[in-house]
């Protein structure tokens, strides 16, 4: 190796000759690129849903095709049931220091 090292200061460790050693660091380092990027990549796009986005969209889709199906409207005015709820007697105003 120090002989190698002697006759090209530029050895990079894969051959004694100098032509060849070059070529062979430059094709290594193009695999070891390639092989980065490409295998990134996949990992990349196979993570999973971040913040499930896609499921949310799936979902609204198929709620919307639902409430289609039925002859609902698509929104409503409340997100509750107001019927569920358990409201104050209509004419009484709840007391502001209460439930805090």
């Amino acid at each position: 190796m120090l002989v190698a090292q002697r006759k090209n200061p530029d050895y990079h460790g894969f051959s004694a000759d100098a032509d060849a050693d070059v070529l062979n660091m430059r094709a290594a380092f193009l695999a070891g690129i390639s092989i980065a990027i490409v295998l990134g990549s996949v990992f990349v796009h196979y993570l999973p849903d971040y913040g499930l986005q896609q499921w949310a969209r799936r979902e609204a889709e198929i709620q919307v095709r639902e409430r289609e199906r039925r002859g609902l409207p698509l929104l409503t005015s409340n997100y509750y049931d107001p019927k569920r709820l358990p409201l104050p007697p209509p004419g009484v105003t709840p007391d502001p220091g209460v439930g805090l």
